[in-house]
């Protein structure tokens, strides 16, 4: 199974969206097939999965960079990037609590998640058998915090959301030449 096809079933694309694509695509071309169609949502969901979960987490900061953050998600952010600079059990320990704790109601809740999920075990530190995130969860995660930075704006969702996914085309193209995963 092609990595594109394996990635759309596990996001849950749209019919419509999961019949525009062929197996023999390249991740790049496929998530720009689903531009040129207008599937955004779909678009965004299948570039989540295809970057290397630190690029996500990576890109999900860069864009949460440019936003006005409350304290929540200042503290949200700054787990997840402190994950990306030391992808360590630790760092990403803490950063899946602090959103398991805030129950993914905020968006600094999300951005962690996307660290908090992308390996490790989501049993408690106390439970010797591990119970490891399907690997989707961080790109998961990715989706649910870009909409809710898209949306801070919410009369320029669309338009916001776009900018933020062109920003990362770039570093699935990186991923693919061999910088990521």
């Amino acid at each position: 199974m092609s990595v594109v096809t394996q990635a759309s079933m596990q996001m849950g694309l749209s019919a419509l969206a999961s019949a525009r694509l062929r197996p023999e695509m390249t991740p790049q071309v496929a998530v720009q097939t689903l531009l040129d169609a207008g599937e955004t949502q779909d678009a965004l969901k299948l570039l989540a999965r295809l970057l290397p979960k630190r690029y996500a987490v990576a890109w999900l900061l860069q864009c949460a960079r440019e936003q006005p953050l409350g304290l929540e998600d200042k503290a949200g952010a700054s787990l997840a990037e402190k994950w990306v600079r030391e992808p360590n059990e630790d760092n990403r320990r803490a950063a899946y609590e602090f959103a398991n704790a805030g129950g993914y109601r905020s968006l600094g809740a999300w951005l962690a998640a996307a660290a908090g999920w992308s390996g490790g075990s989501l049993a408690p530190v106390t439970q010797e058998q591990a119970v490891p995130p399907p690997e989707h969860l961080t790109a998961r995660a990715t989706v649910a915090a870009i909409n809710l930075m898209a949306a801070l704006v919410s009369d320029q969702f669309e338009a916001r959301r776009g900018i933020f996914i062109e920003r990362a085309m770039s570093l699935l193209n990186a991923s693919a030449n061999g910088s990521g995963r």
